[in-house]
Parts: structure tokens; C-alpha cells; sequence
């Protein structure tokens, strides 16, 4: 069996987490398949005995990897997915980092998790994936975000002008610091915070949310993920900006972008016992009161 592994900083707090996991996976004859730059990192954390191969690009991941293991925080898992695409192979986060929403693995249960991996025993989630369009060579072979597509005014002192179309009818202007599609999995992120709402994450929809909307009727918007969006920025300078999850680019005022669902998905790997209302209100404590 291959797995892979996934991540990007070592601190030094994590060497002993990232040996233990090493040794719980090679004892268990899994072979491991390591992004590089992590991989030049964490050799000598390595037993002798491991079976190893690195990645650095979508195209050198093993075809047979069983699961990518992500060590990290939701940001670690988030780039995770531009290398994994539509391969089909769950993403397994153990969290390293703070909250961990979408990482759902804790790292003081490492044997646990090397079991599960060994056997297969975790639940895969499919998560739909937002994509752009638009002319020029911005985002790769990446133009795609698992949680939201935000956009962003470049100059700080003045709001951003977002004219938006829902196929093809005019939908609304938004006057505002900026605006997020989100997924129904980044519904829990960037969105919330903005005062969208949260969806379950088998919900056919995305949600618009406008960031600091100088309209004040202007409310987020629950749309099916099979709408097309069309929008186009109005800036008082040259340029605003687009965010696909953490990845960013700066963008000519006057671009149409075309805002649609991928024609994939991603599987999240997570404990079978771990439901998603248990999460929202373990990590997000929801509905949490003090007086009660």
C-alpha cells in the first residue's frame, strides 16, 4: 500500500509527532510517498526500513496512493488539493496547527490514524470545488478553490464595484470591500465571518457574501452550484484582486470572470464517528452558552 504525505513547515515541536507517524505507517508495511520540499525536511526523521518516493507535482503522484496525509493546519489541506485535483484519492488531515476544521485527525492519536490508513477504516467525504474563468494565464492549471473565490479590492481607501450576472441576467451590484462564492465547505470560513450561513456539506449550492457592503439590504445568497456567474469589477485604479482559497492574483479592472462548479470533486477523509453537526460544535462551538 502506498499513502502519501503532505506538508510544508518542520517545527521543532512536530520532529517527534512526524517520526512517530513515520514509524506507526512503516510498521505497518505502508509505503510512503513524500512531497519533496517536506520530504528534504523530515529524511532523517525516516526509518531505515521505509519504503520512500517523492512528488513535487500532480503529475509525479503515485497512481496507486491509498490516501494523501496532510500535516498542517486547513491551510496545508487547502494546497493539498491543487497537487491531489481530480485523482480521486482522499485527503487525510491531521492537524498540527489551530482550529483544524477540515483537519479532522488529532496528532496525539497517531497509531490510530496509521490503522485507519492501514485498513481503510475512514469515512471519504465528497467535497464539490468552485472554479474561475477568464483571459490570461492566472492560476495555473489550478483556477479552482475547495472553500470560497473571494473577491478583493487592491486599493485600501476605496470600495470595490462588482457588477454580477446568474445566467445570464443581471443579478446585482455589489458596492463593497469585496465578495466571496463560497462552497457549501467553505461555508465555515472566510463566509461565516462575513455573516453568510453554514451548509451541510452535501448541500447542491453555493453562497455569495459580500464583504462590508456599503448597501446595507444587501444580505448573503444561497444559489444551486449549477448557476453560472458572471462578474466583471469596477475599480477607481488598475487592478483588484481574486483569491481561490489561499492562492492569489492581481487581475486588469474591466476582466469578465466566469464562476461556476468544477467538473470534480475531493474526497475528505474523516473518522467514521465524526459527523459534521459534532464538529460545528466541537470547533466552531456552535450553539455553545455559558449560562446553560
Amino acid at each position: 500500500m502506498f499513502a502519501g504525505v503532505f506538508g510544508r513547515t518542520v517545527s521543532e515541536g512536530r520532529k517527534k509527532f512526524i517520526r512517530t507517524l513515520y514509524e506507526s505507517l512503516v510498521r505497518r508495511d505502508i509505503a510512503l510517498c513524500i512531497y519533496e520540499p517536506f520530504y528534504k525536511k523530515t529524511r532523517a526523521l525516516l526509518p531505515e526500513n521505509a519504503q520512500v518516493s517523492t512528488f513535487k507535482t500532480h503529475d509525479e503522484i503515485h497512481p496507486r496512493m491509498a490516501c494523501m496525509l496532510t500535516i498542517g493546519g486547513d491551510g496545508t489541506l487547502l494546497e493539498a488539493v491543487t497537487h491531489v485535483r481530480d485523482n480521486k484519492i482522499p485527503l487525510l488531515g491531521i492537524n498540527t496547527g489551530r482550529l483544524g476544521f477540515l483537519s479532522g485527525f488529532s496528532k496525539e492519536e497517531v497509531d490510530l490514524t496509521a490503522e485507519m490508513v492501514a485498513k481503510k477504516l475512514y469515512a471519504p467525504d465528497q467535497r464539490a470545488l468552485i472554479q474561475i474563468k477568464l483571459k490570461g494565464d492566472y492560476f495555473g492549471q489550478t483556477p479552482f478553490a475547495l472553500n470560497e473565490v473571494t473577491f478583493y479590492k487592491r486599493d485600501t481607501s476605496s470600495m470595490i464595484t462588482l457588477h454580477a450576472e446568474m445566467n445570464g441576467k443581471h443579478l446585482n451590484t455589489y458596492w463593497a470591500d469585496g465578495l466571496i462564492i463560497s462552497t457549501p465547505t467553505g461555508s465555515t470560513g472566510y463566509s461565516l465571518s462575513c455573516g453568510g450561513p453554514i451548509m451541510m456539506p452535501d448541500s447542491k449550492n453555493f453562497v455569495i457574501t459580500p464583504i462590508a457592503p456599503h448597501n446595507l439590504n444587501v444580505r448573503p445568497m444561497v444559489i444551486p452550484d449549477s448557476s453560472r456567474l458572471s462578474i466583471e469589477a469596477e475599480v477607481r485604479g488598475k487592478h483588484f484582486m481574486i483569491a481561490l482559497d489561499s492562492r492569489s492574483e492581481v487581475i486588469p479592472a474591466g476582466t469578465k470572470i466566469t464562476i461556476r462548479k468544477a467538473p470534480f470533486s475531493v474526497l475528505l477523509a474523516r473518522k467514521p464517528e465524526q459527523e459534521f453537526l459534532q464538529t460545528l460544535r466541537e470547533k466552531l462551538m456552535w450553539g455553545t452558552d455559558k449560562r446553560n
